[in-house]
């Protein structure tokens, strides 16, 4: 398993390295788009402004997952919430009587 993470990870390290190299230029950003509030467009290298696009759209991601799956999650704590309750009532239901040990 170990070599197959590191056959798939090696050429994705080097096509991202090749990426990084190739869009090395600068490109203006700008945060206002309606021009209103006087923020200064923002020089960044093209592959750092495509990296942390990508790296948001990879958290926003997970996060929509993570909350779509919370229904999931609920009923399985509940399942297994119940799973233990009737554990322990077989348990006590079908545990051997005491009994009764003592001197004479």
């Amino acid at each position: 398993m170990r070599f197959l993470k590191l056959l798939f990870a090696l050429p994705v390290t080097a096509l991202i390295l090749v990426f990084l190299f190739a869009n090395r230029e600068w490109v203006t950003i700008n945060f206002d788009p309606v021009g209103g509030s006087g923020l200064p467009p923002e020089p960044a290298p093209l592959y750092a402004v495509l990296l942390a696009a990508a790296g948001f759209g990879v958290v926003a991601g997970s996060a929509a997952t993570w909350l779509g799956q919370s229904k999931h999650r609920r009923a399985l704590r509940e399942a297994e919430a119940e799973a233990a309750r009737l554990r322990q009532e077989l348990q006590q239901r079908f545990a051997p009587p005491p009994t009764l040990t003592g001197s004479i």
